[in-house]
Formats: structure tokens, C-alpha cells, sequence
């Protein structure tokens, strides 16, 4: 995936090297323009300087390197006379017209356009210092291309290039960070838009407001998603409150019906069987009502909600040969704020949990602290394959003999909806406890 920083720092590196460019290159024309036969003097003495060598048998050799054979390629009427001190070397000397200097020339350092002796025309004179002794030049005709002029004017101006080059990359690359800080804080603006809309409330959207135009079109495209994603869950939650709501009719008349069963062994399997399933379509309409609806919490006694809850399943538990007992911390009553009716709920599926599926276990115990209960037994424990952090709707702690349920995700639900928590430990062959803690107590 390509970063938005990185395509943005090379973008404006590539428009700011051609707008750099192009900005030298007008430089360049105007000065061209303004002094013409001065800098084509300087671009032709600049090369005449690289090509002209004095070799050991002192003898003033002008090297045909490759930007002299390009000027005089490009230059038809290229004369020029070359000397230092004593030695001299001409090129073009049938077109050299009659100049008003002769050799040796001791003249001023620089660069010079003269008119010629008969005042038809004019020639260059640079003179420079080379070592000791000066390099004197007389030239004419010359023309040279954009490319020469150009490496010709950096030459001489290097420092001044050099220091504007680096302004301007500076003044880029600043413009570059500021404007990917920009990008960053509009895209985690609209992140955080969108991580505040509550799981429970899909429905919600970024506000266009609050977003960069660019970004427009980006929040529009979640918002969309959102609204999809909220029809799609709204439908499964009616589809699940429907079918509970349906099927609690024919439990009814089927739980009446299993009464006229004559063998008391198989009356009593088929009425364990409709409890069971009674059970789970009672969850499953909780979890649809938990769903769609919002809570309204006031003060729950906590001790005496769970003592109720107790003596609700003390048959059962008597049933199973299983001890059901209580432990407080503190005497006195736990107040804390959800929804009796919920939190009943959550406390009996966690009761009921352990009574079903507890294998193994004599004791199981509620433990009440400060804004918490804790349900625990002293059985087998849970399973290792089954994930205590992520409970799904129809998963059990032993889906091999007793099926799937609901009881967890219930409460999980109802916890979610009060701003607690349900957490899950369970040692290997050391039991399990279920802890409910609620986020608002006194």
C-alpha cells in the first residue's frame, strides 16, 4: 500500500525540482538576452580556459575536448587567438579581422567586448589568472547552444545557485511536512468521527461539517456503510425476537401435552427436554430486547438480588446433589445501578451455567464484594479449546454433551448494557469463576 505521505513528499519534490528549473531557466534567458555577445564571451573563454594546456616542451596547445568541438560545430565564423606570456595559438585566422591589440597583451583581469579595428564588428578579450602568468584571449563568432550557456552561468554563479537551491528545497520541504501534518490530523479527525459512534448505535454518522472537503467523499462512504450495517443488524434482531416470540406458543401446548405422557421415566426426559428449550427461546428473546432497546438503571440491592436467585435454584441444585452457598465480604446491602430484571437474568444464567455444566462439581459459591459477584464452582473447569475472552451467542463451555446455549452471551450483553464487565477464569481441574462487576456502585 502506498503511503499518502511518501506520494505527497515526492510529488511536490518533483514539481518543486521543475519549478526550480524553470525559474533558472528564465534567469538564464534574460541574462542572455540582456548581454549577448558578453555571455557568449565568457561561455567560449570559459571553454578555451578547460582546453588550452602548455606541455612540457613549452609549447600553448588548445586540446579539442568535446565542448570546444561542439562550439566550433555550432559557431561557422569561430575565430580566436589564445597566448600566455609568450606562447600563442590562433584558430580561424583567414576570418580574424585586424583587432586594435597585440600579443602579448598585459592588460586588466576580465572579461571585455571591443569593436574592431575598422569598427565592423566586435570580439571578445578575457583575460585570466592562471598561475603566475595570465591566459589572454581574443575571440569572435562565437555561438554557443543553451545547454553550454547554462552549465556556463552555474559555473560562475555557483554559490548564489547553490544558496537559492537550498532555500528552496528548504522552503519545499517544510511545505511538505506541514502539508502531510495537515493530510495526518484530517484523517485522524475523521477517524476519531468515526470510533465515536457507539457499536450499540451503528445507525449514527460523521457529520460532513467537521471533515476537509477532501475527505468527503471518504465519510460519505462510511456512512453509507454504517447505515447498511445497522439495517442488516436491525433485521437479524427482529428475525431473532420473531422466531423466539413464535415458538413460545407451541412449547406451551407441547408442555401440556407431554403431561398426558402415562411412563413417568420418559415424561420426566421429555419435560427436562421443553425446559431446556423453553429456557433457550426466554434467552433468546432477553437478548433481543437487550438489543434493541435501551436501559433505564436505578439502585439494586446486589446481596439480596443474588440471595433471591439462590433460593430460585436450590431445588434444582438439591436435585443434583450439588451445594449451593453465599459469601459476603461485608454485611449490609450492595447497592449498585443496572436493571433488576437484567441483572437477575445474568445471575441465573450464570447459576443455571454451573448446575448444567459445571461437570464434576459438589459446591458452587457466590462471592459478593463492593460492585461485584462472583459465581464459582469447584469442578472441572472449562475447556481449553473454548476462548474464555470471546463468547458467542449458541457457544458453551462442553457443546459436546449438552448443545449449544445462550446463557453466556446473555449476560455478556446485559453486562455490556450496564457499563461493566463478565470475566471468566477457570485453572485446569480447579473450577471456574464467573465474575460479574458493575461500573456504577455505593
Amino acid at each position: 500500500m502506498t503511503s499518502i505521505t511518501r506520494t505527497l513528499t515526492l510529488s511536490l519534490g518533483v514539481a518543486a525540482t521543475a519549478i526550480f528549473l524553470v525559474f533558472l531557466s528564465i534567469v538564464i534567458w534574460q541574462d542572455l538576452a540582456r548581454e549577448r555577445e558578453q555571455t557568449y564571451c565568457q561561455v567560449a573563454a570559459a571553454i578555451l580556459n578547460r582546453a588550452t594546456v602548455v606541455d612540457p616542451d613549452r609549447e600553448l596547445i588548445v586540446s579539442s575536448i568535446r565542448s570546444l568541438e561542439e562550439l566550433r560545430s555550432n559557431s561557422p565564423g569561430l575565430w580566436y587567438v589564445v597566448s600566455q606570456g609568450n606562447l600563442t595559438s590562433e584558430f580561424g585566422a583567414e576570418r580574424r579581422p585586424a583587432l586594435p591589440f597585440s600579443l602579448p597583451y598585459a592588460g586588466p583581469i576580465g572579461f571585455s567586448v571591443l569593436n574592431t579595428v575598422d569598427q565592423k564588428s566586435t570580439f571578445c578579450l578575457a583575460v585570466i589568472q592562471r598561475g603566475a602568468s595570465q591566459l589572454v584571449m581574443m575571440l569572435g563568432g562565437a555561438q554557443a547552444r543553451y545547454g553550454q550557456i547554462a552549465r556556463s552561468f552555474v559555473a560562475r554563479n555557483f554559490f548564489p545557485v547553490a544558496l537559492l537551491a537550498t532555500a528552496f528545497a528548504a522552503t519545499v520541504a517544510a511545505g511538505t511536512f506541514l502539508s502531510a501534518r495537515f493530510v495526518g490530523r484530517s484523517i485522524e479527525r475523521v477517524t476519531k468521527l468515526a470510533l465515536a459512534i457507539e457499536p450499540t448505535a451503528p445507525q449514527a454518522s460523521i457529520s460532513l461539517d467537521a471533515v476537509p472537503v477532501e475527505l468527503k467523499p471518504l465519510a460519505s462512504a462510511l456512512n453509507r456503510a454504517f447505515h447498511e450495517i445497522d439495517a442488516y443488524i436491525q433485521g437479524q434482531r427482529r428475525f431473532l425476537g420473531n422466531a423466539a416470540h413464535q415458538l413460545r406458543t407451541p412449547l406451551t401446548l407441547l408442555r401440556a401435552k407431554i403431561e398426558d405422557v402415562a411412563e413417568p421415566r420418559l415424561r420426566a426426559e421429555l419435560v427436562r427436554d421443553i425446559r431446556r428449550l423453553t429456557s433457550l427461546v426466554s434467552a433468546m428473546l432477553d437478548l433481543a430486547r437487550l438489543q434493541n432497546h435501551a436501559i433505564e438503571k436505578q439502585p439494586i440491592d446486589l446481596a439480596a438480588l443474588t440471595r433471591d436467585v439462590l433460593a430460585d435454584f436450590s431445588p434444582s441444585a438439591l436435585d443434583a446433589g450439588i451445594e449451593l452457598s453465599l459469601e459476603q465480604a461485608s454485611q449490609g446491602p450492595i447497592i449498585v445501578q443496572g436493571v433488576e430484571a437484567a441483572v437477575r437474568s445474568a445471575l441465573a444464567n450464570l447459576v443455571g451455567n454451573a448446575l448444567v455444566h459445571a461437570r464434576g462439581a459438589e459446591r458452587i459459591v457466590a462471592d459478593l464484594d463492593r460492585g461485584s459477584v462472583s459465581i464459582r464452582d469447584d469442578g472441572v473447569g472449562i475447556s481449553a479449546s473454548i476462548d474464555r475472552d470471546r463468547v458467542e451467542p449458541f457457544q458453551t463451555g462442553d457443546t459436546v454433551t449438552q448443545g449449544a446455549g445462550l446463557g453466556l452471551s446473555i449476560v455478556q450483553e446485559i453486562m455490556a448494557a450496564h457499563g461493566g464487565t463478565l470475566t471468566i477464569a477457570s485453572p485446569p481441574r480447579r473450577g471456574t469463576t464467573a465474575c460479574l462487576r458493575f461500573a456504577e456502585a455505593f
